[in-house]
């Protein structure tokens, strides 16, 4: 079992994983309560979908009525920004590159082949930040970092940037056990988000979130609102920035499918804002921000640079 366990920490590095580390597969009895009384408050704002399966995302038996582990992959994508300029809308750091998507369950096809091919008879389910899988969960419980007060996972190696993968298996493996959390007295996160989202400390109110307007959320902002977006077009990274283990501890990724693209460091306002179709696939090609779409992209940057944009159409 512990051999197994290490063949297969072995494999995913090799296939270019970070980290990778095992869970028992249990209902998460906690985490539902928590989910319960997130949605109750609807803090998941008009992202219906997440009321949807709620017992699946915290009962692995429903996925996979044998599961006995869960292996957690992990891999880094951090690289530091450069640009500063006032003109350039800012793009969230894990849509730099190639959608992660892709990129992950991809190693993770890769690494079961792999594990399938010394276990013949054994079953797995692949997830990658799609489905009913809480993975934050699961990460904390095979020791690959905590919460942060953000709510978004920690590593002392890799600070927050990182993604995640999830492979639901009925081999039992040799399991990890959670790290401390290393937050301590920090607020920092909280007290640098500028619309308030981090509601109480591990407490995110999606619906208040610069990256929940700007990626999932369809309709009219409130310029009240999006005065405070910092000209942030495709998600936000403040909270992240501003985090102690992101400004001293964070690796940088060699991962080749997560090295920053050509407007890695923001796209000038003007220049999305005249945009066609065939220019937008062309720049953002295999892409998280395909997601947004063209005309999506550009209500954001009339958000964030409606004072000019009003004044250019006068």
């Amino acid at each position: 079992m512990s051999n197994l366990s290490e063949d297969i920490r072995t494999l995913g590095t090799e296939l270019g994983f970070s980290m990778i580390g095992f869970a028992k597969a249990e209902p998460l009895i906690q985490e539902g309560v928590q989910l319960q009384d997130w949605l109750v408050r609807k803090y998941n704002g008009t992202m219906n979908w997440l009321e949807k399966n709620e017992k699946e995302r915290t009962n692995p038996f429903l996925i996979m009525p044998n599961a006995k582990s869960v292996i957690v992959c992990a891999i880094n994508y951090h690289h530091p920004e450069t640009s500063k300029c006032h003109t350039i809308g800012k793009i969230s750091k894990y849509a730099w590159a190639e959608d992660y998507h892709t990129v992950i369950k991809g190693k993770l096809k890769e690494l079961w082949n792999l594990i399938a091919s010394r276990k013949p008879d054994a079953n797995g389910f692949i997830e990658v930040d799609s489905g009913p899988v809480m993975e934050k969960a699961w990460a904390q419980r095979a020791g690959i970092g905590w919460q942060g007060k953000h709510s978004i996972l920690l590593n002392q190696e890799y600070g927050s940037w990182f993604f995640l993968g999830i492979i639901i298996t009925d081999i039992e493996l040799q399991y990890n056990s959670p790290v401390e959390n290393m937050c301590g007295t920090c607020m920092l996160c909280i007290d640098a988000c500028p619309t308030n989202a981090i509601v109480a400390p591990y407490v995110l109110n999606a619906s208040n979130c610069i990256s929940y307007f700007t990626i999932e959320y369809r309709g009219e902002v409130d310029k009240e609102v999006s005065n405070k977006f910092d000209n942030w077009i495709f998600g936000c990274d403040i909270c992240q920035n501003v985090c102690p283990w992101n400004q001293k501890k964070a690796k940088i990724s060699n991962a080749p499918e997560f090295m920053p693209r050509e407007y890695s460091n923001g796209v000038e306002f003007e220049k999305i804002l005249s945009m066609n179709e065939a220019e937008f696939n062309l720049l953002f090609n295999n892409s998280s921000i395909k997601r947004r779409k063209l005309e999506g992209l550009q209500e954001n940057v009339k958000n964030v640079y409606h004072k000019k944009y009003e004044k250019r159409n006068l």
